[in-house]
């Protein structure tokens, strides 16, 4: 009896790593596939399932660490999937990211990079990224800044974004923006309207041009983009068809350039 019970776990032993293996791929399957697991065919009476149940419990029981990698595998693998389906979304939106005729644009208009930056004028993160970004962009001198007006923070950005798309149409939307961005404490409409008169807007022509139906569609536009993105915060960016969220100093930026020449 002896002999024939260590020659069943000897048996056991030498097919327990591929039993487990076996099941943990189909485990990550069917968290990441959903349906993968009803699709396999595979049948088992009710002794081979508990026989297979039992070398499994034991195995990790003993193994504990495989569960951690289990999990490693199946997030980056749903970390792969997402950077695939955020690639093909890049892809499908390139000209709405990159080069729609009504986003403000900074830096050279010709050059060979661009710099998307999703931001809002409330945003204290945003407002500390635009003087380092706009000092690279003109340290560099071929780097092209898109804006998007992204106002998610409350009524007076929309307010601002409003305002600002229409400075455009009186040549002072780079002024506007930078003194906007500067301002500290509490935006308002006043403290909006305020600075407008300060960079040389004429406010009236300035509130006429903020209710054409053209300034409401492009924030729409942009929020829309967002969403298919999946950017969720300011500051997000996009640099070479990387979606970067939040603040990054001037070497990382300096890096996110350098890269996307070196990748054509």
């Amino acid at each position: 009896m002896g002999t024939g019970r260590q020659e069943q776990e000897r048996w056991k032993a030498r097919r327990v790593g591929p039993i487990v293996a076996w099941a943990i791929a189909l485990t990550i399957a069917g968290l990441s596939n959903g349906p993968a697991m009803s699709q396999d065919k595979t049948t088992f009476t009710d002794a081979q399932k508990s026989e297979i149940q039992e070398m499994v419990r034991d195995y990790i029981l003993q193994n504990p660490g495989i569960i951690v990698e289990a999990f490693g595998i199946l997030e980056a693998r749903e970390q792969a999937a997402q950077q695939q389906r955020l690639a093909q979304v890049m892809a499908e939106y390139a000209e709405d990211i990159e080069r729609d005729p009504k986003d403000p644009v900074m830096g050279n208009p010709d050059g060979d990079v661009t710099i998307v930056e999703f931001f809002d004028y409330q945003c204290g993160y945003c407002k500390s990224m635009l003087k380092p970004l706009l000092a690279f962009a003109a340290e560099d001198g071929n780097v092209r800044v898109v804006i998007k007006e992204f106002p998610i923070l409350g009524p007076a950005s929309v307010i601002a974004a409003q305002a600002s798309l229409a400075s455009a149409k009186q040549d002072k939307y780079d002024a506007f923006h930078q003194a906007l961005m500067g301002l500290r404490g509490r935006l308002d409409e006043a403290a909006i309207f305020q600075t407008a008169v300060e960079v040389g807007i004429d406010v009236d022509q300035l509130r006429a041009d903020m209710q054409s139906p053209a300034i409401q569609f492009q924030i729409d536009k942009t929020q829309q983009l967002a969403q298919v993105l999946g950017v969720r915060g300011t500051p997000a960016f996009i640099i070479g068809g990387r979606l970067i969220p939040g603040a990054f100093g001037p070497e990382q930026l300096r890096q996110y350039v350098a890269d996307t020449r070196a990748d054509g």
